[in-house]
């Protein structure tokens, strides 16, 4: 029920948004129009790919696999339409930086491989697989063809376009403000580096004591991590995430001179996958550590919860 809530309200922002935020903006020139032209080429064969290659080899990872990717070939196709000016490049460095930063981490868990259609899938696909919603095996190919490689293809595109409106309007020199989003955009991306490396940590520490059939001891023995970062965030990873993508979008705003563009319907997709995404996550993991539930109450989803004093304890990401 609250996959298929969160499907709705994907769904509904996709087409309301952009509408009624097209109020508020002005028409795409020549040159942004050839490269959406470009831009939508380049996501249409990465949804057939997607689409294709997990149905073949049951593996519906593929576009976990390019998330981190895609968007550097798109922040580049547009600084390139944009003639690498700087703020362009600016823009797409810090896009690169991003992606860089996350393949980094994707790759370091198995995901890719020399046969590139192979590699670790996300373990939350397997069980929302098995769930009832998804039988017969048609449902499952159509979930896949319309969000998992469809739906998320799209966002990925989407919240990069506020690059799009930047292009648009791309005609003063780099400001102060200018300084101020890449502050923002940097802030979150370091929490974000830090916040991988301590799970990253903490789940290697862990499973080395599995397979080496040792008693997991201390903090291993609740089975997730609630230290560091953790202490204080369920999702400080997921936190990050959202506020790169947030913080992206107000160099539109900078650009442009308007708070409110048509590009922030990306973020705004983006905020609400993640609610759905840590709902599921959170499920998962309720299920397999008697000690999460305690943790949920103490600990804020994605922000510190206020007035309470808070002990360590864990993510559901990757907790597996």
């Amino acid at each position: 029920m609250k996959i298929l809530q969160t499907s709705l309200i994907l769904i509904f922002t996709l087409l309301v948004v952009p509408v009624f935020t097209y109020l508020f903006g002005i028409p795409l020139g020549e040159n942004e129009m050839h490269a959406l032209d470009a831009l939508i080429k380049i996501c249409g064969f990465s949804i057939a790919y997607c689409f294709i290659v997990g149905e073949l080899t049951n593996n519906n990872s593929q576009v976990d696999k390019y998330w981190s990717i895609l968007p550097i070939i798109y922040a580049w196709v547009m600084a390139y339409y944009g003639n690498f000016s700087a703020r362009m490049i600016l823009m797409a460095l810090l896009v690169s930086a991003w992606g860089i930063r996350l393949t980094y981490n994707f790759a370091r868990k198995g995901a890719y491989k020399w046969k590139f259609w192979e590699g670790e899938e996300d373990y939350r696909w397997e069980i929302l697989r098995k769930k009832p919603e998804f039988q017969p095996l048609w449902k499952w190919t159509l979930f896949n063809l319309f969000f998992i490689s469809g739906y998320q293809n799209i966002l990925i595109l989407l919240f990069t376009l506020p690059m799009l409106v930047t292009l648009q309007f791309d005609g003063a020199p780099l400001g102060i403000f200018d300084l101020v989003v890449t502050a923002g955009v940097l802030f979150f991306l370091i929490l974000e580096l830090i916040a991988d490396e301590q799970h990253w940590k903490y789940q290697s520490k862990k499973w080395k004591l599995i397979r080496d059939g040792k008693l997991l001891y201390g903090d291993f023995s609740k089975g997730f991590l609630d230290k560091g970062l953790w202490a204080i965030s369920r999702h400080p990873n997921y936190l990050g995430e959202q506020g790169v993508w947030v913080s992206f979008y107000f160099f539109s705003v900078v650009a442009s001179g308007q708070w409110l563009n048509w590009s922030v319907v990306g973020c705004l997709l983006l905020l609400i996958l993640f609610q759905g995404s840590s709902n599921f996550s959170e499920e998962i993991s309720a299920s397999k550590y008697p000690e999460y539930k305690d943790y949920q109450k103490r600990v804020g989803r994605f922000v510190p919860k206020a007035g309470r004093e808070r002990e360590p304890q864990v993510s559901p990401e990757n907790n597996s």
